[in-house]
């Protein structure tokens, strides 16, 4: 089940961000008094009474307006407003109603999706009331007062933002399926994959950057095995796009990826991986996400024999952090290897599922520690006394030890690959979960 979306609009300086640093708990956005400043959407996680979503920080609306950046600024939170499935419309008491909320309001009422109205910098509900009246001018629900700033009032405000999350529900049909997002930079082929994979032009494929700004659904069915490709919006470098909408598409990704099985991250051949190669791939490998690098374009390329290994090499470097990624050489043009992407589509997903028993695991472990002795730290030895597997995608291991700081990076790197290397887990991060004996938890 993916996160629900909860988008945070509203016209310029109503404290659209500081609203979104609080929830956040982090100042991921720049706050600043001038108005528009906010110009990149920023997602993050949230959690609130056992309510998972993720939090869209938009730019503020200015309908009508006639400068670039500010109907940039407006596709921006258009994006985000048909991607989220909760609106949070922010308003500003000390400013009242202005022309600019109710025009928002409208496009808002017209969308059909909830709106939670929140009455931002009131510092004084009852010195404020009859101010807070006046939002009901909006016909789009009760007005919540708060202070972003000052932390007041959040809690109620959140109360009725998860109380429009949509109920979860299994879909047996669905989960039949593996769900693959392809990920990349705008124009590295990603539609033009899907297309191959289907045998049919049903994606729009076109040689400029950001033709795919949605987040499509491709069902097909290969060899009795059911898949659901997400096309998403490319992304590119913030230098690249300062006034190009590609860069309001991320969020798509991160919903993509959210939802997603398997994630494929699609190469250039021609640049070779890029430092916005390396953010994406993250994406995927914070969320614990099964991972296939696609290098596609091979066909484009000059090649020798040391050709592929100089590739295999650059990828191994800039993308470190995932060296369980398996690595494919494709053309979607003329279809070299998109087979071979596809087994590995269904093997990897497989591992992202594999669960081993808890005997065979100690066995491993047992091995492990006899080969190579944990570390000792001012005359404490660390002992590990127990493994077992608490979760799936990806797999998720508890490690019980006698000291938890005794067990470095280092040697829970050893111990994943000597797991490995037992079992395979190609194409799954591996987590482990430290716990030391007697821990209630």
């Amino acid at each position: 089940m993916s996160k629900p979306i909860v988008a945070v609009v509203g016209r310029p300086n109503v404290g659209k961000s500081t609203l979104f640093n609080r929830l956040a708990g982090e100042r991921i956005s720049i706050v600043q008094d001038t108005p528009g400043v906010t110009r990149d959407r920023i997602y993050a996680d949230v959690e609130w009474l056992n309510h998972k979503f993720t939090l869209i920080d938009t730019g503020g609306m200015e309908i009508g307006s006639e400068e670039i950046i500010q109907k940039q600024i407006l596709q921006q939170a258009e994006i985000a407003i048909e991607t989220a499935d909760v609106i949070l419309f922010v308003t500003d008491v000390k400013a009242g109603v202005t022309d600019d909320d109710r025009q928002v309001a409208n496009k808002l009422r017209r969308t059909k999706k909830p709106v939670v109205l929140a009455v931002n910098k009131v510092d004084s509900v009852k010195r404020d009331t009859m101010d807070i009246y006046e939002f009901y001018e909006l016909a789009i629900g009760d007005p919540m007062p708060i202070s972003a700033g000052q932390a007041l009032g959040l809690g109620d405000m959140l109360d009725e933002v998860v109380a429009h999350f949509p109920e979860e529900s299994d879909h047996q049909e669905e989960d039949d399926a593996i769900k693959v997002a392809i990920i990349g930079k705008p124009n590295v082929g990603k539609s033009s994959l899907i297309n191959r994979i289907l045998g049919e032009d049903r994606l729009i494929v076109s040689n400029i950057p950001g033709t795919t700004r949605d987040a499509i659904d491709s069902p097909i069915e290969v060899d009795g095995q059911k898949y659901v490709f997400i096309d998403t919006a490319g992304m590119r470098r913030k230098s690249k796009i300062k006034e190009e909408i590609e860069r309001f598409s991320i969020i798509r990704a991160v919903a993509a990826v959210e939802r997603c099985d398997v994630a494929v991250l699609v190469i250039d051949a021609n640049e070779g991986v890029t430092d916005q190669d390396t953010k994406i791939a993250g994406i995927a490998h914070e969320r614990g996400k099964a991972a296939i690098i696609a290098v596609n374009k091979w066909d484009s390329i000059e090649k020798n024999d040391k050709t592929m290994n100089q590739y295999l090499k650059d990828i191994g470097n800039e993308l470190a952090y995932m060296p369980y990624a398996p690595r494919v050489f494709i053309s979607a043009q003329t279809g070299q290897r998109v087979n071979r992407l596809l087994e590995m589509i269904r093997t990897v997903n497989e591992n992202h599922a594999l669960r081993i028993s808890t005997g065979v695991l100690n066995e491993v472990l047992i091995e492990a520690t006899a080969m190579q002795q944990p570390p000792a730290d001012k005359g404490r030895q660390l002992r590990l006394y127990y493994m077992t597997q608490v979760s799936v995608k990806p797999p998720t291991f508890v490690i019980f030890v006698n000291e938890r700081e005794l067990f470095h990076f280092s040697y829970r790197r050893y111990i994943e690959n000597q797991l490995r290397e037992a079992f395979g887990f190609m194409g799954t991060p591996i987590h482990f979960i430290v716990r030391e004996k007697g821990d209630k938890d």
